[in-house]
């Protein structure tokens, strides 16, 4: 049995999980149907399993009692909340566990969690979102809606709920970016962050971007520096860090590649020469050691503060 990490409640269907799947479906919770069966959209009328073998997830038709199949596949199952009810109605706002899905996106890594409705992401983050991908993310695992595929969504044709399965899985396709970014460290051992922003929140992140074709490491960092801190004249040090990881961007996912350089000034006052409001970043910030080590802030990469304590 699955059990809620908050409320101790055991779920009647059990979670669908594994290490580094590619997508994990989120439905909202169990029905009495699937209740009985043990089995995620167990309701015959549900067009679940339909929908996922129609837009090419599946080779065959599953059946809900063959679910964790779905494991060789790279696909998950869970829901938003565990409690069986009639109908999602029934469900109350305690019902819904967030730091669960944070969790099991930190513990299990998936590429992507695939909302099935739009109510099983607004009970877990308390926000009615669009369908399709979402700028919220969960560390480095993506989060995209979909239509409900309850026989309650029938206003839904099939047809349109199938489109929006399929992009899913066209958006789940890894496009590779190589990127190249700047641990820029003052004389007094601060570290310059750019304030990024979006829907989903707000992160600190290091100088720096994705290459262009045939684009060197040192040109295009001369390139990101200019433009994001007004710095023209400077050295490039020694590599110091180094990751791959997934993030959202636009109508697909990227796996970006970084490479972190560490350039040293003595001091510098930062006067970027573009706009960068068009790239979402909304400010700038000399942060010290302590100050990385106290906030609750995002910051990427995470290890930010123990890489410049090494330095």
């Amino acid at each position: 049995m699955a059990e809620s990490a908050s409320s101790g409640q055991a779920s009647a269907v059990p979670d669908v999980l594994g290490l580094d799947l590619d997508c994990v479906f989120c439905g909202i919770n169990p029905g009495r149907v699937s209740a009985a069966a043990a089995a995620h959209f167990a309701n015959p009328r549900n067009d679940f399993w339909r929908l996922l073998h129609d837009a090419g997830f599946t080779p065959r038709l599953y059946a809900p009692a063959e679910q964790f199949g779905l494991l060789e596949l790279g696909l998950g199952l869970t829901n938003a909340a565990y409690r069986t009810t009639p109908g999602s109605g029934d469900l109350r706002r305690g019902d819904f566990d967030g730091a669960r899905l944070a969790g099991l996106a930190q513990e299990l890594r998936p590429r992507a969690i695939a909302f099935v409705g739009k109510e099983a992401y607004r009970g877990a983050f308390g926000e009615r979102p669009a369908l399709g991908p979402q700028a919220r993310s969960l560390g480095d695992t993506a989060l995209y809606v979909l239509p409900s595929t309850s026989p309650a969504n029938a206003a839904v044709p099939y047809a349109e709920r199938l489109r929006w399965f399929r992009a899913l899985r066209v958006w789940l396709e890894l496009e590779q970016r190589e990127a190249v970014r700047a641990v820029l460290v003052d004389a007094g051992g601060r570290v310059l962050l750019l304030s990024w922003e979006n829907s989903g929140g707000r992160w600190w992140i290091t100088p720096g971007g994705g290459m262009l074709p045939g684009e060197t490491e040192e040109a295009a960092l001369h390139c990101e520096l200019l433009e994001e801190a007004g710095l023209a004249e400077f050295e490039i040090g020694s590599l110091v860090f180094e990751r791959t990881h997934v993030i959202p961007w636009g109508e697909h996912l990227v796996r970006q590649h970084e490479r972190y350089y560490l350039v040293r000034v003595d001091s510098l006052a930062v006067e970027p020469t573009i706009d960068l409001a068009e790239e979402s970043v909304t400010g700038h910030r000399w942060w010290t050691l302590d100050e990385l080590d106290a906030t609750d802030e995002r910051i990427a990469p995470p290890q930010l503060a123990g890489l410049v304590r090494s330095l």
